[in-house]
């Protein structure tokens, strides 16, 4: 059985409740995000990777294989 790994999300902005649909990037972690509703910037919450983790209706391409995602990479930022 093949996994289907989906690219698309909709992130919730947990300031204002504004949704939006956006792509994944899949070679690399979303750290930071700005609010097409209220222009705030987000940030992943406390042991998230990435955007998609914190505030989407589908987490990042590397945790829905079973990845760490960019675990390396968000605790440089």
């Amino acid at each position: 059985m093949v996994n289907t790994i989906l690219l698309v999300s909709q992130i919730r902005c947990p300031l204002c409740g504004h949704r939006q649909k956006e792509i994944m990037p899949t070679d690399a972690c979303q750290f930071f995000y700005e609010c097409k509703g209220c222009h705030q910037i987000l940030k992943p919450l406390a042991g998230d990777c990435c955007v998609f983790c914190s505030y989407g209706t589908v987490k990042c391409p590397p945790i829905q294989q079973g990845g760490d995602c960019c675990k390396a990479n968000a605790t440089k930022q």
